[in-house]
């Protein structure tokens, strides 16, 4: 789950050596601060990518995408309870007043994740990766209903034109799969209303990313239980898995599907904390060129039409832009912070 930084640095942090809190700790070693921050964001960058096309070809063996992320969460579960037997990590227990706090961002979440995950089984990942940019569409809009401050032009432009670039490639997407859009459009919405629920929200405060993992993996169970049963998927899904993993080229990328969805959300949140929320949404969106691309090129099912490129291209553009105009707004607000911080020191000294 993408949460804000936890306030306590020690309370569920792997033990090793390179974990960001000791670099941090240590301004000489400028270096290697810069080295690990770098390391953080292309380690976030790869695995956000991988996720994407390793998800897309589990699916396009074993079409039941609500028993993965079942099997996914389970994972990410057991690994934290295993690496905390072994004292690799020092996470606190769940309690019940934080769960009820994280309760709505968790289902949210999921939801998000579970009609993200359906809808690849119906469109190709060019499209999908547009269709998720829109994204910032929906929070805008969501903003000005709750009366949130205007964002700026450049900001608005780059979002619009985004949008528009959606509208342009899906003219010319010769695979269109009405389910699959609507399935990709209902995972933004979802998206949306997490990222709404998170800003307005103090819930996040205190926990590591590893116990906001757990805490993520429990809570999101008994959700992801009822809709499997409302889809159906069961007992089909379990009978065609034990059929699946008697080949072995099935079953190493299924086992990678499960490891990757714990590094995709480690690294997110270590991307966050060692950079910025910032660095993470512009690596976001450079990934989302690299993977737009890679798109047409492996797995197949996208047939190239002027209309669909031209559109994919907009709405990249739309993504870069939005990521830079946000990038430069936040250096115009540090910029006044620092001025004015520097008035009151200056009249004191006259």
């Amino acid at each position: 789950m993408d949460f804000k930084g936890a306030r306590d640095p020690e309370a569920g942090k792997l033990l090793l050596p390179s974990d960001s809190h000791s670099i941090k700790t240590h301004g000489s070693q400028g270096d290697l601060t810069s080295k690990h921050s770098l390391i953080a964001a292309f380690a976030y960058g790869l695995a956000s990518m991988a996720m994407v096309f390793i998800n897309k070809a589990v699916l396009l063996q074993y079409p039941h995408s609500m028993t993965l992320l079942v099997l996914q969460q389970v994972s990410t579960a057991v690994l934290i309870y295993f690496g905390r037997a072994l004292q690799l990590t020092n996470t606190r227990n769940m309690d019940w007043k934080t769960s009820k706090k994280l309760l709505p961002l968790s289902l949210f979440y999921n939801a998000n994740v579970a009609f993200a995950l359906a809808s690849l089984k119906g469109v190709n990942i060019p499209m999908y990766i547009a269709l998720k940019r829109l994204t910032p569409l929906a929070v805008l809009i969501t903003g000005f209903f709750f009366g949130k401050a205007k964002p700026s032009t450049q900001v608005s432009l780059a979002v619009l034109l985004t949008g528009l670039g959606v509208i342009i490639a899906a003219l010319g997407d010769f695979s269109f799969d009405p389910m699959g859009y609507t399935l990709a459009l209902t995972s933004v919405a979802f998206q949306t209303a997490y990222l709404v629920l998170v800003e307005r929200s103090a819930a996040e405060d205190g926990l590591s990313s590893i116990e906001l993992m757990l805490y993520n993996s429990v809570l999101s169970l008994p959700f992801l239980l009822l809709l499997i049963f409302a889809t159906k998927e069961l007992p089909f899904s379990g009978v065609l898995l034990l059929q699946k993993i008697k080949s072995f080229g099935f079953l190493m990328l299924f086992l990678v599907s499960l490891i990757m969805g714990i590094v995709l959300n480690y690294t997110m949140f270590l991307c966050t904390a060692v950079n910025s929320a910032l660095t993470t949404t512009i690596v976001g969106v450079l990934k989302g060129v690299g993977t737009t691309t890679l798109g047409f090129l492996v797995l197949g099912g996208v047939k190239v039409h002027a209309l669909n490129v031209t559109g994919l291209a907009i709405n990249t553009a739309g993504g870069i832009w939005y990521s830079f105009a946000k990038f430069n707004q936040k250096q115009k607000k540090s910029m006044v912070k620092q001025e004015d911080e520097q008035q009151p020191a200056s009249k004191w000294n006259s």
